[in-house]
């Protein structure tokens, strides 16, 4: 293993819960710890649905990947890409472009190994180790520019992993660091969690189920800010709503956001 892929201690330490193995446990996985599954029911005990819109989360990402690669996108970037599930984004790809490119990207080193084993021999597929907060060191990655053209259009999806992006970081310049690679036509996909009308004691639970991950807190954003990430580009199918209403075929509509969970939305670079 390389020095930049080289695990560091946290990872090895099965008492420190990840946010990558906590959304494995609700998704119903077994690669996760109790100490993942005791934080994941501090987050259950105040927002008894957060395996609802997690799930939806990966119907979202099924829809968004389909509708890019009708419109002719033939390259995929998932930052934040979580441990290997069902309906990944290079299955859904493939499926409508057989030889979609796809890289997957996420800083935890169990997601690398995990991703590695289940991609063996895909040679349109690969997995690295970046952290959205270095966006430019994502993007000039070796492999990234070995799988991806950045001359056309390409399918980025940031599916929740913003709202671990804290403030003092710039999530705003990084999204826009990332955009301003992207060739005219690509997508980017985004869901992000939003605390809606839940109460504050229920708010600090979760967030304090997470304070103890490596993210070191979850930020939820009111749907102006997270409108704000794709400022300029065209918005599709329903515009930003919660993620289990997403589809590309829905009219834009006026949600009820008072229900804690994740707003998704899709916009196209002009």
């Amino acid at each position: 293993m390389s020095t930049e892929e080289r695990p560091p201690s946290w990872v090895i330490n099965p008492e420190i819960p990840s946010v990558a193995r906590m959304y494995d446990y609700y998704l119903g996985g077994k690669d996760n710890f109790a100490a993942d599954r005791r934080a994941g029911d501090r987050a259950v005990e105040a927002v008894p649905y957060v395996a609802e819109f997690v799930r939806a989360n990966r119907r979202f990402l099924s829809h968004a990947v389909t509708l890019m690669a009708r419109r002719g996108v033939r390259q995929f970037i998932d930052i934040g890409s979580g441990l290997p599930t069902q309906e990944n984004v290079h299955q859904v790809a493939q499926r409508v472009v057989p030889d979609a490119r796809v890289v997957y990207v996420d800083n935890d080193p169990i997601v690398l190994v995990h991703g590695r084993a289940l991609l063996a021999g895909d040679p349109f597929t690969t997995v690295v180790q970046g952290d959205l907060r270095e966006p430019q060191a994502v993007l000039d990655h070796r492999e990234v520019a070995a799988q991806i053209d950045f001359d056309r259009p390409v399918g980025l999806l940031m599916l929740a992993i913003l709202h671990f992006v804290h403030d003092e970081d710039g999530p705003a310049r990084i999204v826009e660091q990332l955009r301003k690679r992207l060739a005219s036509g690509s997508f980017v996909a985004l869901s992000h969690g939003h605390a809606g009308r839940i109460s504050p004691e229920a708010e600090s639970q979760v967030r304090s189920a997470y304070g103890g991950t490596a993210a070191g807190d979850i930020v939820p954003r009111t749907p102006e800010q997270i409108m704000a990430f794709l400022d300029g580009t065209e918005l599709l199918g329903p515009g930003l709503v919660p993620v289990e209403a997403w589809t590309p075929d829905t009219e834009p509509f006026t949600p009820d956001l008072a229900k804690a969970g994740f707003l998704a939305a899709v916009g196209r670079i002009p």
